[in-house]
């Protein structure tokens, strides 16, 4: 079902000169399905180069620009990056919808060396200068905390104020959140992971992204529903594509995520690390089951057609 602008529930602190931009800018990026294809693109600071040069991953994805190209030409939500990467690249990609990734670390430190903290490398007034000089398509701004790290308080606080600033300003706000640091036993754990959507709630985030939790001897179903609940109906659960897998498991993957309750995905290296043409019918795939509601097996033939 297509929504309508007046499906769309604005957020309080939206100043109503400016509703009518936060509806657009949720209309866009779900494609009026309210449903969620991010495709990630920060991992080249996050991971340094790691995830774009070595074994399995194809040479098309040794620069920066094939994010830009598989963005371009893929049927996707937004493409998330950081503010320079789009400086240099967007304005020859200006159809493409760009979230702007506000904070950013390298995995350099472990955290068995220090607890994970990620400070701003941009901030919401810079998006909104940066859009309106560039005329890019800047719908949204993203953020990762790091819950249960020494340092969650500063980045709670800095996560608070990007809602709120985002929202001032007509733009979406979503919320990386994964627990991390020497209080965490268990990063995966289903009920802390159910804590982590509930604190996305509470800061105002439109979506927060998640790892999928893991519990042995639980189905995939079951360990995902109280993540979902602790959420609400007003802030979208949007799951962590990792470490690229096969094509076939991780529709059937996605599929379950969708089925129990996630409002979309965010998906980087099972997009990039692929070829342009198999990344384009890739991104195709997911947002047929993201976007459209299609089955996996659908999906799945998509891709296969995209490969031909």
């Amino acid at each position: 079902m297509k929504l309508k602008e007046k499906d769309v529930m604005v957020p309080g602190d939206v100043p109503r000169a400016k509703r009518r931009e936060y509806v657009k800018n949720y209309l866009e990026m779900t494609h009026r399905s309210g449903h969620l294809m991010l495709f990630a693109g920060d991992q080249k600071v996050e991971h340094l180069n790691n995830d774009f040069f070595g074994k399995g991953i194809h040479s098309d994805d040794e620069e920066p620009e094939h994010l830009f190209r598989i963005a371009n030409k893929a049927r996707i939500g937004v493409f998330a990056t950081q503010r320079g990467l789009i400086a240099k690249y967007g304005p020859a990609y200006k159809k493409v919808l760009y979230l702007v990734k506000l904070n950013s670390k390298t995995n350099l430190v472990k955290a068995n060396q220090k607890d994970s903290y990620s400070g701003k490398i941009s901030d919401v007034d810079e998006v909104v200068e940066f859009k309106k000089n560039s005329g890019l398509k800047i719908p949204a701004v993203g953020y990762t905390i790091y819950l249960g790290s020494e340092y969650e308080d500063e980045m709670l606080t800095e996560a608070s104020r990007i809602a709120y600033e985002a929202h001032r300003n007509g733009l979406l706000c979503v919320l990386w959140i994964y627990p991390r640091g020497a209080a965490i036993k268990d990063e995966r754990d289903p009920h802390l992971i159910a804590g982590a959507t509930g604190v996305a709630a509470c800061l105002g985030a439109d979506f927060v992204k998640v790892n999928y939790p893991k519990q042995k001897g639980k189905k995939l179903k079951d360990i995902f529903r109280e993540a979902v609940k602790s959420a609400g109906t007003r802030t979208g659960v949007v799951c962590a594509g990792g470490s690229s897998t096969d094509v076939k498991v991780f529709l059937d993957r996605l599929c379950t995520q969708l089925e129990v309750g996630a409002i979309g995905n965010a998906t980087g290296r099972n997009i990039h690390q692929k070829s342009l043409k198999e990344a384009v019918a890739m991104c195709n795939a997911i947002s047929a089951l993201t976007i459209d509601g299609k089955s996996a097996e659908q999906a799945m033939k998509i891709y296969e057609k995209g490969m031909k």
